[in-house]
C-alpha cells in the first residue's frame, strides 16, 4: 500500500503517468503546460471522462481542495501523480507557489472534491492570476451538481441563475432571497441538509409558496432523490422529516409572469401611436407585453374612435 508522502507535494518513483480503465493500462500523453479545470465526479466514481483521467495523469501536480478525497479517485484509476492542497483557507499561500509552477512551465491540473472547479470554491482567484500572467487556462468539462439538479428538476432551464450557498444568519438569508425574487430565471442554491428545513421556510417567506421547486439530493449516488413540489409543499415535507443525509441541491422556478393591466396596455397603445402608424403601435405593443398584435391594433382602433387619441 503506498503511504501519504507518494501523494501529497511528491512524484511517486519512476514518475509514472498512465491510468487505468479496467485491467488495461494506459499511457498518458505529454501535456502542455497550462493550468488545467479538471471536472470530477459528484458521486459515482463512473462519471468521470476519460479526457479528464488522461489530464490528471499527465499533470506535473494536481490540486487538490482536499487531497484525502480525491485520492480515492486517483486510487480508483491508478493515478500517481503529485498532488498539493488549494482550499479555501490556504488560497493565499498555495496559489502563489502553483503560478510559479506554472510560470516555470509546469502543467497544473485543478480540482474540487466534486463536481466542477470554481464552482463554490476558490478556483476563480487562481484563475484570475493564471490569466493576468499571460498562463493558458483549459477547461475539461464533466460533472456539475448544480447543471444534473436543473436537468432532472423538470423546471425551465433555459434561463437560470446559480446563487450557491446562502448566508447562515436569517437576516441575511432573507435579504439576499429578496434579490432573487423578481429574477426572470430557475434559480439553483447548495444547501447544508442541517439547514434545509430552515431555508425552504425562509424561501416561502421571501420567494412566496407557490413557486414550483425541486430538491436533488445524493445525486448519482446510491439513494439518490429528486423531491418536486411547490415551495409550500416541500417546506412542510422537510419542516416534519427527519434532517436528511447527503449533499443538497434546491432548484426553485422562475416567478409568473405578471399580467399587464387594461388600463396600462392602453397607455402603451395611445403613447406608441402618438409616435408611428396604427399597425406598428400594435406590433411593438405585442413585443413589449407578449400580447397578439391583431387584438392589440383592434383595441387601438377603439382607442382612438373613443377620442383616445
Amino acid at each position: 500500500m503506498r503511504n501519504r508522502a507518494d501523494y501529497e507535494g511528491h512524484s511517486v518513483t519512476g514518475d509514472k503517468r498512465s491510468y487505468l480503465i479496467g485491467q488495461s493500462e494506459i499511457a498518458a500523453r505529454p501535456l502542455q503546460p497550462a493550468l488545467y479545470l479538471v471536472a470530477t465526479p459528484i458521486g459515482n466514481l463512473a462519471d468521470i471522462t476519460l479526457r479528464a483521467l488522461e489530464t490528471l495523469a499527465a499533470a506535473d501536480i494536481v490540486a487538490c481542495e482536499d487531497t484525502r478525497v480525491s485520492r480515492v479517485l486517483l486510487e480508483r484509476y491508478g493515478i500517481r501523480r503529485r498532488t498539493t492542497a488549494y482550499h479555501e483557507h490556504n488560497a493565499s499561500e498555495a496559489g502563489p507557489k502553483l503560478i510559479e509552477a506554472l510560470a516555470a512551465g509546469q502543467s497544473v491540473a485543478l480540482i474540487s472534491d466534486a463536481g466542477t472547479p470554481l464552482v463554490s470554491d476558490p478556483g476563480y482567484r487562481l484563475v484570475g492570476e493564471a490569466l493576468e500572467r499571460g498562463i493558458r487556462v483549459v477547461p475539461i468539462p464533466g460533472p456539475s451538481a448544480a447543471l444534473a439538479a436543473l436537468t432532472a428538476s423538470g423546471l425551465p432551464s433555459d434561463a437560470f441563475l446559480f446563487a450557491g450557498f446562502l448566508p447562515v444568519k436569517t437576516g441575511q438569508r432573507l435579504t439576499k432571497l429578496e434579490t432573487f425574487k423578481q429574477v426572470p430565471a430557475t434559480l439553483i442554491f447548495f444547501e447544508s441538509p442541517r439547514r434545509l428545513a430552515e431555508t425552504l421556510g425562509a424561501m416561502v417567506e421571501a420567494l412566496g409558496g407557490s413557486r414550483q421547486a425541486a430538491i436533488g439530493r445524493e445525486l448519482t449516488k446510491a439513494f439518490e432523490e429528486m423531491r418536486t413540489g411547490t415551495l409550500a409543499e416541500l417546506a412542510d415535507h422537510y419542516a416534519a422529516a427527519d434532517t436528511p443525509k447527503g449533499e443538497i441541491v434546491i432548484c426553485v422556478g422562475p416567478p409568473e409572469a405578471a399580467e399587464d393591466e387594461p388600463a396600462d396596455i392602453d397607455r402603451l397603445l395611445l403613447s406608441l401611436a402618438a409616435e408611428m402608424p396604427a399597425s406598428k403601435a400594435a406590433a411593438e405593443a405585442a413585443k413589449m407585453t407578449g400580447g397578439q398584435k391583431q387584438a392589440l391594433y383592434r383595441r387601438l382602433i377603439e382607442l382612438k374612435a373613443d377620442g383616445g387619441g
